[in-house]
């Protein structure tokens, strides 16, 4: 049995107006990530741990930030972009795992959606796919609601 595990992470700031998608859902809330894609850090550290387990190269080689192409890129097409390649070089998501650390949007309300979501571009049960959300107690840098934080823990099978 071939497993490999792959860590991912992303860190947006929050600016007022913007939408703010996380895990490929619409939240709402006043203020949204900021980002060259629509800034969803969930989807972005997930990608990054498939790609990592996998052994091929991050979302910032793959879609570069300095690439037109991407700019304001839904980041659920590139997660399945993701999905793709991580297949292609012979390998099946057994499951992944997230933290999403901000103080607001709260996650909570909204993480049944962001799992079925995730699980549906993923091919997926729900069940494996699980997302956390994480107050930051109105410590450090991230304190305010000032950004979105997420780690990304994925498990694949190779073949």
């Amino acid at each position: 049995m071939n497993l490999r595990i792959g860590t991912g992470f992303d860190l947006h700031r929050l600016e007022e107006g913007r939408p703010c998608i996380l895990g490929g859902v619409e939240l709402p809330h006043p203020k949204g990530p900021v980002g060259h894609s629509d800034g969803d850090a969930l989807l972005h550290a997930i990608s990054d741990a498939l790609l990592g387990a996998a052994g091929l190269d991050d979302i910032g080689t793959l879609f570069p930030d300095t690439d037109d192409e991407h700019a304001g890129a839904d980041s659920a097409a590139l997660l399945a972009e993701v999905v793709a390649r991580v297949r292609a070089a012979g390998f099946r998501i057994v499951n992944v795992d997230a933290v999403v650390a901000t103080e607001g949007p709260r996650i909570a309300p909204h993480r049944g959606a962001i799992r079925a979501r995730i699980a549906g571009i993923l091919e997926l049960d729900t069940g494996a796919v699980n997302v956390k959300g994480k107050s930051l107690e109105g410590l450090g840098a991230l304190a305010g609601g000032t950004a979105v934080a997420v780690q990304a823990v994925a498990l694949l099978r190779g073949a």
